[in-house]
């Protein structure tokens, strides 16, 4: 079945004029109207306007454009059925063999701060949707593409059937079409309520499309794929300049990087993290400042390990970084010089993260799978506020105190609990993670500072949560560490304050709790 009519109607141009000269070159006629016929004129692209083609003029400011019968009917024209054929006679319909539709991207349009319903209301889209669905119903006889990464294979196999496309290919694109309108239907029930509150919809759904192939799971016996949400961005598709594929591990532990550098954004940081923990953070004047004093952190944890950088990584960094073996660089943007003195390690992996670098916003959710189900909850969007923290010890932080305080909380809030921070001139010195019991991450931070050769006289700690008994203060004391925040709120908080005092310490409490499962 060859191709000789197609009808194009696109919002996203994206790839339109690749596809729309491949189709003239075969002879292929095209209808089109609005944006998408004066694109293709500009391009000297032949075309036929919907309205001259329909005798229907476009109305209502193009609430109205495609919505007629001789656009309808030849989408949906059976080509093995005789009574099809002589009604399509009849009426002067020409079969339409190909509909190119993307949608008003209503989805983005309601991310804006403040949209309102009757302006949300004008990026429903009614005619594209239609085209789509008619189309993907009659995929026997009429190709339908919805998105434009598609258009390069669509094209390739185009020229190699000689203009025709396989039974194969047109089934595909069927089901990719009435995903699309699937998830397009969703995100306008899920944008006017829907059942359930405001922040958690009593129904959600959720599409996902392959997104990158992993060689294999967390170990090499596991088979594993990474997909992405449809309609959201992630790091699947951030640019990686080099290296070996991501694998399953690469991707969870560089999630993890992103995270926490997203809460140095505007600063000069530095963040190393190895399975899923930070093993390595740090504030400098220059990147490369901040990256020596990451690695000096834990430089045996590293070994492996993922870093990411808060700004556009220079040359004087990439050299400092050399052939050490940290499997994956994220930074948002490169000079070129840098990034040619990474790719020397040829195994390294180098992202650039610059569509991904920004704050977290209090309206963002997670949610992660368990057995049958998911769990879902807004992300943890800050750290305490420094003037709502309460001392309350009678020895007072100094002002570099305050600055370690929020840094250290800042890195146990993306360490697994439970976990212990100890942190001097905005440096991590030593990090523990991931016991079950606190005073074990305590004495794990202390070892590990102490083992790298920091001296601990006059640092900081940050617990992520309440001290359930004085012994994590004892130990930090002796260490000589000598400020702790913690959010607060056990039932011993009176014996664990009058133990700091007695132990001549700075305690402060922060109210909010920072677990990490």
């Amino acid at each position: 079945m060859r191709i000789k009519r197609a009808l194009i109607s696109v919002y996203d141009k994206k790839g339109l004029l690749d596809l729309a000269h491949a189709l003239h070159r075969k002879g292929v006629k095209i209808l089109s109207s609005g944006g998408t016929a004066k694109a293709l004129r500009k391009a000297d692209i032949p075309v036929t306007d919907v309205s001259k083609y329909t005798g229907a003029p476009e109305m209502f400011d193009g609430r109205v454009k495609t919505l007629h019968p001789k656009i309808h009917g030849g989408i949906l024209f059976r080509r093995d059925n005789k009574n099809d054929s002589e009604e399509l006679r009849k009426n002067n319909i020409l079969p339409i063999d190909l509909v190119v539709v993307n949608l008003y991207p209503f989805e983005k349009v309601v991310k804006q701060k403040g949209i309102s319903e009757d302006r949300a209301v004008e990026f429903i889209d009614i005619g594209g949707i239609s085209l789509i669905r008619a189309a993907a119903k009659n995929y026997k006889f009429t190709s339908v593409l919805v998105d434009p990464e598609d258009y390069p294979k669509f094209i390739q196999e185009f020229e190699e059937r000689n203009g025709s496309i396989s039974d194969a290919k047109r089934h595909n694109l069927m089901i990719k079409a009435f995903e699309r309108s699937s998830h397009y239907d969703w995100a306008i029930s899920r944008f006017f309520g829907g059942e359930g509150d405001e922040k958690f919809p009593y129904r959600m759904k959720m599409i996902f499309e392959r997104a990158y192939p992993l060689r294999y799971g967390e170990n090499p016996h596991q088979r594993a794929t990474a997909y992405r949400l449809v309609g959201q961005r992630s790091l699947f598709d951030a640019r990686i300049y080099s290296g070996k594929a991501m694998s399953y591990n690469n991707f969870l532990d560089a999630d993890s990087a992103l995270h926490l550098i997203r809460e140095f954004y505007g600063k000069t940081a530095c963040v190393i993290l190895k399975h899923n923990n930070p093993c390595g953070v740090a504030f400098a004047k220059t990147l490369k400042g901040a990256f020596e004093r990451a690695l000096a952190t834990d430089p045996l944890s590293a070994f492996g390990g993922i870093m990411a950088f808060s700004q556009r990584l220079d040359v004087q960094t990439a050299n400092s970084i050399g052939n050490k073996f940290l499997e994956v660089v994220l930074a948002p943007g490169y000079e070129p010089e840098a990034l040619e003195i990474l790719k020397r390690k040829p195994s390294r992996r180098i992202l650039d993260i610059t569509d991904f670098f920004f704050p977290v916003h209090p309206g963002d959710v997670t949610f992660r799978h368990i057995s049958g189900g998911m769990l879902y909850q807004h992300e943890d969007p800050s750290i305490y506020d420094l003037r709502t923290a309460q001392v309350m010890t009678r020895k007072k932080p100094k002002d570099e105190n305050w600055r370690d305080m929020h840094f250290a909380m800042a890195v146990a809030k993306h360490t697994k609990s439970n976990a212990v921070i100890i942190s001097k001139n905005e440096q991590i010195l030593g990090i523990g993670a991931g016991q079950m019991s606190r005073i074990d991450s305590t004495k794990i931070a202390i070892r590990k500072a102490k083992a790298n050769k920091f001296n601990l006289k006059g640092s900081v700690a940050a617990s992520d949560a309440f001290l359930p008994f004085p012994d994590t203060l004892e130990e930090l004391a002796a260490a000589g560490v000598g400020v702790l925040v913690q959010p607060g709120g056990s039932i011993k908080d009176e014996e664990v304050i009058s133990a700091a005092d007695r132990l001549g310490m700075v305690m402060a409490f922060t109210g909010i709790r920072h677990f990490k499962h």
